[in-house]
């Protein structure tokens, strides 16, 4: 009988041992006992900026069981809008050795894929890596390179066509864009282009490389008389997006851009939920760690789009928005 007790205790310690390494987070299994993954993010704009989606980012890998400081640590370089910085802070990140680079848009990805052909890259959100050369396919990216994506073309056509909607009578766009930014250029700007020409549009491009450009720009286009302005997805305007609502409020111009713009106080957001493409990264992080290689993993492009209406904004320039847009339009800010 002794016997026979000593034989179920052993398989009773059995179970509840095996039973709580079950019960583990998958994340913490996956690294080796007493070392914490390091994950480096490489920021195109400030840390203020991108609080939101960095705190996507971070919910997203708490969902997966990762705990900041028990099993990860999150090393943060940014450059501040300045994307001359990138190549220089990825590989600093290179040289401290992560385990794996976040990033977002097309300047830091090619820096992160310029610094480094063996340390994993994960893009949170890039227009067109495959224009860009960021990646050389959706569906089997190669190299080192993963993450998610969006129409950045399709994008800023669509934005275009919008603004008619808007207001049939327009005639003068401008496109505030960074030149550093391949995405928002090439096979976007092109696209644009020939969506305002078949809207018989004249699009005129105003170049913006830094904050403290932004107010010549609005005045540049005061003077080139535009009706409304089309900002692209940069990482300067979208982390300045409160300061670049005020100058055209200020300048009383239509607008279309980020959904973010218009819930800063611009007139209409159109584009991605990039609090969902952030949190959505930390799904392929988490792959990463657990050994499955990049190459193996797809680039996701980005299925939703959503149309945010700002009629606080609309009001205050005097445009009645038409029932048509109200009625598909997933937010209306009053």
């Amino acid at each position: 009988m002794a016997a026979l007790g000593t034989g179920m205790k052993r398989r009773e310690l059995i179970r509840l041992l095996v039973g709580g390494t079950l019960g583990w987070p998958l994340a913490a299994r996956a690294q080796p006992a007493g070392r914490l993954a390091r994950i480096g993010f490489l920021g195109a704009a400030s840390a203020a900026g991108y609080a939101s989606r960095v705190e996507a980012f971070r919910s997203g890998l708490r969902e997966l069981g990762y705990v900041e400081g028990a099993n990860i640590m999150i090393e943060y370089r940014w450059a501040e809008e300045n994307n001359q910085r990138l190549p220089e802070l990825a590989a600093e990140l290179v040289r401290s050795g992560v385990d794996v680079i976040v990033c977002h848009g097309t300047p830091g990805s090619l820096a992160a894929k310029h610094a480094t052909a063996t340390i994993p890259i994960v893009m949170a959100n890039v227009g067109d890596p495959v224009g860009t050369g960021v990646v050389s396919s959706l569906a089997r990216p190669g190299g080192n390179v993963t993450g998610l994506s969006f129409f950045a073309p399709e994008l800023g056509g669509k934005r275009i066509a919008l603004l008619k909607d808007l207001k049939p009578q327009i005639s003068r766009v401008a496109y505030l864009v960074n030149p550093a930014n391949p995405s928002v250029v090439g096979p976007t700007l092109e696209l644009m282009e020939t969506t305002a020409k078949a809207l018989q549009i004249e699009l005129q491009p105003f170049p913006v490389r830094a904050p403290g450009e932004l107010a010549t720009a609005f005045e540049r286009m005061a003077q080139a008389n535009v009706e409304a302005v089309a900002i692209s997805d940069d990482a300067v305007f979208i982390s300045n997006a409160p300061a670049v609502a005020a100058l055209m409020t200020e300048r009383r111009l239509l607008s279309i851009g980020s959904n973010e713009m218009a819930r800063s106080g611009g007139l209409v957001g159109y584009g991605v939920d990039s609090l969902a493409m952030f949190r959505r990264a930390a799904g392929f992080v988490d792959r990463i760690l657990k050994g499955i290689k990049v190459a193996d993993i797809p680039v996701e492009q980005a299925t939703k789009f959503e149309l945010v209406l700002n009629l606080k904004t609309a009001k205050a320039l005097g445009l009645n928005v038409p029932p048509t847009l109200l009625a598909l339009a997933d937010e209306v800010i009053e």
